[in-house]
């Protein structure tokens, strides 16, 4: 049975709730919540993954932004095994600054051959022209890193964003 509408956001329809039973019960799929309308349901605006069900890329990163379906900005988790390094690499070609956030242990990353060392919490911003490389110590460790072109570049002439990925 559909109730009075739960809570609305402007230019929308009502999100309703179905009562009846012991909890209440939204309308929603998988991967987003929807707005009830009496001829047709429409997807709110978010999507949500797990990167855990996201292939596993260079043994240890998990690409996002294929999945979220993003436009500006680029999100791999990175679950690195205990000795394990990415690649050498930079993002001079196509301009994305990064920032790689250690969310889990310690981990070196080399920036233009100059080790920074990090530690749980910390947050490193890399220049697109700077060589980086992630090289784990003997534990396991973790980071989000996220790539976005520079704010001055609002459209590029193909009107593409191109996101090569983090090297792995």
């Amino acid at each position: 049975m559909i109730d009075e509408p739960v809570f609305t956001y402007p230019c929308r329809t009502p999100l309703l709730r179905v009562v009846g039973t012991d909890q209440d019960e939204f309308l929603f799929s998988e991967n987003a919540w929807f707005y009830y309308c009496p001829d047709v349901l429409s997807a709110m605006s978010y999507r949500k993954v797990n990167y855990e069900d996201v292939d596993q890329v260079s043994s240890a990163m998990h690409f996002l932004s294929d999945p979220l379906e993003t436009e500006q900005v680029g999100v791999t988790v990175a679950r690195c095994d205990p000795g394990w390094n990415s690649q050498p690499h930079d993002h001079a070609d196509n301009e994305h600054e990064e920032v790689y956030v250690l969310i889990e242990g310690e981990a070196t990353v080399i920036i233009d051959d100059e080790p920074v060392e990090m530690e749980t919490g910390d947050a490193l911003w890399i220049p697109p022209e700077s060589t980086r490389q992630i090289r784990n110590g003997d534990h396991e460790s973790a980071f989000v890193l996220v790539s976005a072109p520079g704010i001055a570049d609002e459209e590029r002439e193909d009107g593409d964003w191109l996101l090569s990925g983090f090297a792995g």
